[in-house]
């Protein structure tokens, strides 16, 4: 059964920017709605209610729209005409192929000042010997019947006759009622006798059935055939209901909506794709998978200075970064984009703890910083000294030493020449006639000597 709930109504109140306390106009048709209800609690200033096409049996809960205007029930199975002495704005009522059976019961529509059009065709009321001139005579704010417009002359022969058509009115409801009791009495057995038709199998049927089955799961079954067959029962059953004769009662109307709300589902099903298998993340060992369901690009680089991996991910410029999840484990590392999974496989365990994951303001990628678990062992730097202290040095090298290749004293095959001049100059003879200059001494200062500061030196 189908309910008027809140989120349909707000559905179908888009024009309204989906607000239900002021909503005026509202289309319900083709919802398979089986009860009129909540929308006079919820909708109090509707004007104009479409209801067509639905399985609604009688006219309820309408009573508190004071502002309704236009009331459409067609294509429904109603069979009275009841509920709507309080609608007192109501202007316009579509009954169109329904099961109204009581005319009479078009007397609470008698005190609506503002009613103008109604409409009955398709209904067995309008069988009825002198239904148009009971109507006219019954309704004189009536302006419309079915369509037609009610002249005035049409108006006055029907109050004259009025006294007249209500008897026989009410004869042929009494026969309709009656015949509809007969046809409720008849869809009443034919539902008990197929309920016992389906309870009543034999046991021995179904002890062979239950054989049947147990074989069926030991012996492989051929699916085709199978398939086959049920199509052809399911058509053969499909051909036998359409061929069936039954009246044209409310209840035959549900039973059709139900075989082809089967009909329907079964297409469905028949035609809905396969449902698709979750893509694996793990092989059978344990081992991660790489996976690229966004399939969206990326990078993954290795950064020996800092010891760690680096993943660029390209993630999409305008996405949310809500949308965004990124979990690092120790061999693989899982980005989430949208519901759309991203997973790649590392070639060496990475430090979960310490990674990063940053995104740019720019370009929107991501970029997932992983430090690597195993350290990189190096060589210790040497102490860096200053540039000062190196200058000094260069020089004081340049200033006091001198470079020499070293040689093995025994591939010496000639004479060492390097300090000849050093040992000459040590031995040098001065010529002849050369006097040696000898230091010269200072005398001694006398006695009286008075060394006066102002007196100035001799020269």
């Amino acid at each position: 059964m189908v309910r008027i709930t809140e989120d349909l109504v707000r559905k179908r109140a888009e024009h309204n920017n989906l607000e239900i306390s002021t909503l005026e106009e509202i289309s319900l048709h083709q919802q398979d709605i089986e009860k009129i209800e909540n929308l006079d609690k919820w909708c109090r200033d509707l004007k104009i209610l479409y209801l067509q096409s639905n399985l609604i049996p009688k006219i309820e809960n309408v009573g508190r729209l004071k502002k309704l205007e236009y009331l459409n029930l067609a294509l429904n199975n109603v069979e009275k005409i009841e509920n709507l002495e309080n609608c007192e704005m109501l202007q316009k009522l579509d009954l169109t192929v329904n099961f109204v059976g009581e005319l009479t019961s078009i007397e609470c529509l008698k005190n609506l000042a503002h009613f103008r059009e109604l409409y009955l065709t398709g209904n067995p009321c309008t069988e009825y010997e002198g239904y148009r001139e009971y109507v006219v005579a019954t309704l004189p704010q009536l302006k419309y019947l079915d369509g037609k417009i009610i002249e005035k002359s049409e108006r006055i022969k029907s109050m004259q006759d009025v006294g007249v058509l209500k008897g026989y009115i009410i004869e042929q409801q009494n026969r309709h009622r009656k015949k509809r009791e007969k046809e409720k009495e008849e869809i009443r057995r034919h539902e008990e006798m197929k309920e016992k038709s389906k309870k009543g199998t034999d046991w021995y049927t179904d002890v062979n059935g239950d054989q049947k089955d147990s074989q069926d799961a030991r012996e492989p079954r051929e699916l085709n055939t199978e398939e086959e067959d049920d199509e052809e029962m399911s058509a053969e059953k499909d051909k036998k209901f359409w061929d069936e004769e039954v009246p044209f009662t409310p209840e035959s109307r549900v039973a059709v909506h139900e075989h082809m709300k089967k009909l329907k589902q079964k297409d469905e099903d028949k035609n809905k794709p396969p449902p698709k298998q979750p893509r694996r993340l793990f092989a059978d060992d344990g081992r991660p998978l790489n996976v690229n369901e966004a399939k969206i690009d990326f990078t993954l680089t290795e950064d020996e200075s800092e010891n760690c991996f680096l993943l660029d991910v390209a993630c999409f410029k305008h996405m949310d970064t809500s949308l965004i999840d990124c979990d690092v484990q120790p061999n693989y590392v899982r980005v989430s984009l949208k519901g759309k999974m991203f997973q790649l496989c590392l070639t060496e365990e990475v430090n979960a703890d310490s990674s990063t994951a940053k995104r740019s303001q720019i370009t929107g990628h991501l970029l997932v910083t992983m430090p690597k678990a195993k350290p990189v062992i190096k060589p210790a730097k040497p102490k860096a000294e200053s540039s000062s202290e190196n200058k000094e040095n260069r020089q004081r090298g340049n200033r006091n030493t001198h470079e020499k290749l070293e040689v093995d004293a025994s591939a010496h095959k000639t004479v060492d020449i390097a300090n000849i001049v050093k040992e000459k100059m040590d031995k040098v003879v001065p010529p002849l006639g050369h006097k040696s200059r000898q230091k010269a001494q200072e005398r001694p200062n006398s006695e009286s000597f008075v060394d006066d500061p102002d007196v100035p030196p001799l020269e």
